[in-house]
């Protein structure tokens, strides 16, 4: 059954994933923001409805009012479209080679997105910098950053990238941590979708003005020990 499930949760998943950015992409730039979030909340509905996977979302407290930055914990693709609907204005900070994918590319550009050349060294953080406290300033956006650079499995640990700690000095935006389960039931690699809740936990935001050696260790610290404790009570990893 839930190879079942999954085959038609994932069809239809790629053909909106294949279809909408082109609708999107027609609307008034003034609708682009909402015709995306409406997207994504519709793909959560169709996670639970299909699939039996649902969201818990603990920490909203934790949100600060305004421009932030939220340094997540990153597991799976359900990680990159969350965020559009839990927050007023999203901002994701993405692999350049993203905002080339036919559609949705130049969809997330429209929509407000940040691309980091990942071996543009020194240049290519000061522009992602820029950007980023450009859409913060002018726009009051919520900076959401992916600091281990790629999805890894429940468990798995990478060594994390330094541009969120760049990024904090150079706002002075708060940082929030976020940790989640998510590869638990959408692992990365995985065809199948398992049945059960996604948890989503906002921790308290990091003290501001930390060195950035140590704002990197806080952070990296504080969600990898609460990834770990949802995962320990959870079921295996589906890889």
């Amino acid at each position: 059954m839930i190879a079942l499930r999954s085959a038609v949760f994932n069809a239809i998943f790629l053909f909106a994933m294949a279809v909408f950015p082109w609708v999107g992409l027609l609307l008034p730039r003034r609708l682009v923001r909402p015709f995306v979030a409406g997207w994504a909340r519709w793909i959560i509905r169709c996670m639970a409805v299909i699939c039996g996977m649902r969201l818990r979302v603990t920490g909203m407290e934790n949100l600060p009012q305004g421009p932030a930055i939220l340094a997540s914990k990153h597991q799976s693709a359900f990680d990159t479209f969350v965020w559009l609907t839990l927050l007023p204005h999203p901002v994701y900070i993405m692999k350049q080679e993203l905002l080339r994918l036919p559609g949705w590319g130049a969809l997330a550009r429209r929509f407000g997105s940040v691309g980091v050349d990942r071996a543009g060294g020194g240049a290519a953080l000061k522009s992602m910098v820029r950007q980023s406290r450009e859409f913060a300033e002018r726009d009051g956006a919520q900076l959401v950053i992916f600091p281990e650079g790629t999805r890894t499995a429940p468990g798995e640990r990478v060594t994390w990238q330094p541009g969120v700690a760049a990024l904090a000095s150079a706002t002075g935006l708060p940082v929030v941590p976020v940790a989640t389960d998510s590869g638990l039931l959408w692992g990365r690699r995985a065809f199948s979708k398992r049945p059960g809740t996604i948890t989503l936990a906002i921790l308290p935001p990091l003290p501001a003005g930390l060195p950035r050696a140590t704002l990197m260790q806080r952070l990296e610290n504080e969600v990898e020990e609460a990834s770990a404790r949802l995962i320990r009570g959870r079921a295996t990893p589906c890889g």
